[in-house]
């Protein structure tokens, strides 16, 4: 029996649209079962519904609607919500695997903890190395702290996802060197350029590991 995984998006979905044509190849050995988007205007849900794979937007502002940042403890409340709505979502599909492809929201004990005892497994792209730059804005932090010589490479992982952010099991790591006076940009293209390749080489390493 064909594995499932579920996809988790937030934009452009570059990466999902690799785990496709790796699909459409022969080269991912799963099915793309469900695609969930945080936003109701990322990309990658076009690339999804061009190939007949189902979407569901699951959107953290709808949650927070009405609800002034002040008020920490209500949005609090409601972001336990989202997740546990989101649990929902993933359990009735019952995935193999659920991929993080671009998913720009952290995942907190109130989604991992229901999955893990469901043995679900959870993987994720970070575009940095393990151990270096966890959260956000990896890209370019690194790219600065390779321009002022504090790094001699950068690149990204595909890793299990834990409580703590971007330390779970690396699956896939793969560099890059500096390059003194390369643009932002170039850089950001370089790191791109590894991710597609890897997040396929990645979620077929964690469909093995599930044998």
């Amino acid at each position: 029996m064909t594995p499932k995984i579920l996809v988790l998006i937030s934009g452009n979905g570059s990466n999902l649209q690799a785990l496709i044509n790796a699909k459409e190849q022969g080269q991912l050995k799963a099915e793309i079962s469900l695609v969930i988007s945080s936003s109701s205007k990322a990309f990658g849900i076009e690339r999804a519904r061009k190939h007949n794979i189902p979407v569901r937007v699951h959107e953290l502002k709808s949650y927070y609607q009405g609800i002034p940042k002040e008020e920490k403890a209500k949005r609090a409340e409601k972001r336990n919500d989202f997740d546990q709505d989101l649990v929902k979502i993933i359990l009735s599909e019952k995935p193999d695997l659920v991929v993080c492809a671009g998913w720009m929201l952290i995942l907190g004990e109130k989604f991992l903890q229901p999955l893990q005892e469901k043995n679900i497994s959870i993987i994720n792209l970070h575009p940095s190395l393990p151990g270096a730059f966890e959260g956000i804005n990896a890209i370019e932090r690194s790219y600065n702290a390779g321009q002022n010589g504090q790094i001699t490479k950068g690149g990204i992982m595909i890793h299990r996802v834990i409580l703590e952010v971007d330390r779970g099991q690396p699956l896939i790591v793969r560099e890059i060197d500096v390059i003194k006076g390369e643009t932002l940009e170039s850089w950001e293209a370089r790191i791109h350029s590894l991710e597609h390749q890897a997040i396929v080489d990645g979620t077929n390493k964690a469909l093995d590991e599930l044998k």
